[in-house]
C-alpha cells in the first residue's frame, strides 16, 4: 500500500468516504519544512508499505496546502495523526514519536479485528481520562517536544485564522508581516499544557513564542527585539 498525497479535499472527501468501506484511515498532517515531518515522513512510508497493513489507508495531508482540512479537524501541531474508520474517529496522536504511532496503530488494528462493541473515540481514550493526573515530567517531556515541533513554535489562544485573544492576533500579524513560517499551538485545547507552560517558560502570559527550541518572549518582548534589530527573526531563526 502506498501513501496518497491529498491535494485536494474532493480527493480527501473521495477516500475517506466513497471508497473508504470498513476500512482504517490514517490522516497524516505534515508540513514540508517542519523537521520532525522529514524523518516521520520516511517511517510513515516505510509502515504503509508493510504487508500486515494491505488493508489500511494511509493518506498524507500537507496542513499548509490544505487548510480547511486540517481547521475541520482542528490540526494545532505537526506531525499530528488521526485514525478513523466508518467516519468515527478511534485515535488521535500528536508528536513524531516512531514507537508511539506504531502502538497507536496497532491498538486500532486489534479493536477493528475483534469487532469491539463501542469504538474507542478520542473522549474516552486513557490519554483524555488521566490528563489530570498527568505528572509535571511527563507534561514537561510533551512541552520539550512541542518546543520543537518546528523551528519557529508560537503558543497562542486560537489558531491563526481565529485568534482568541488580541495579543495573539498582534503576534501572528508580525510573523505574517515579516514572512515567518511558524508551527503553532492553541493552549485554549490542552488545560495541562497551558498551565504548565508558563512554569517551564517561567513567563506567565500568552502568547509565547518559541525559536529553535529557545523561549523569545511575549508580544512586547518581540516587538522591542524588532525594534532594536529589525531582521531580529532571520538572525535568530540561522542560530
Amino acid at each position: 500500500m502506498t501513501v496518497f498525497e491529498i491535494t485536494n479535499q474532493d480527493d480527501f472527501t473521495r477516500l475517506t468516504t466513497t471508497e473508504a468501506g470498513d476500512k482504517l484511515i490514517v490522516l497524516y498532517f505534515q508540513t514540508s519544512w517542519a523537521e520532525p515531518c522529514k524523518q516521520m515522513s520516511e517511517v510513515y512510508t516505510a509502515i504503509s508499505n508493510e504487508p500486515t497493513n494491505s488493508n489500511i489507508t494511509f493518506l498524507s495531508i500537507d496542513a499548509d496546502n490544505n487548510s480547511e482540512i486540517a481547521e475541520l479537524f482542528e490540526i494545532s501541531a505537526v506531525p499530528y495523526f488521526v485514525l478513523i474508520q466508518n467516519g468515527t474517529i478511534l485515535k488521535e496522536l500528536s508528536g513524531a514519536d516512531p514507537k508511539e504511532f506504531i502502538n497507536l496503530l496497532d491498538e486500532c488494528k486489534k479493536f477493528i479485528e475483534n469487532k469491539g462493541s463501542n469504538a474507542p473515540k478520542a473522549e474516552e481514550t486513557p490519554d483524555d481520562n488521566t490528563e489530570e493526573a498527568e505528572s509535571e515530567e511527563e507534561v514537561f517531556a510533551r512541552l520539550t517536544k512541542l518546543v520543537n515541533a518546528a523551528p519557529v513554535m508560537l503558543f497562542m489562544k486560537g489558531t491563526p485564522s481565529e485568534p482568541k485573544c488580541g495579543f495573539s492576533r498582534q503576534l501572528v500579524g508580525i510573523l505574517r508581516e515579516h514572512q515567518v513560517r511558524f508551527g503553532f499551538f492553541d493552549i485554549l485545547r490542552d488545560d495541562a499544557i497551558r498551565q504548565s507552560l508558563k512554569k517551564f517558560s517561567d513567563w506567565p502570559t500568552f502568547p509565547q513564542l518559541y525559536i529553535n527550541g529557545e523561549f523569545q518572549g511575549g508580544l512586547d518582548i518581540i516587538k522591542e527585539s524588532l525594534e532594536e534589530d529589525p531582521e531580529f527573526f532571520q538572525h535568530t531563526i540561522q542560530q
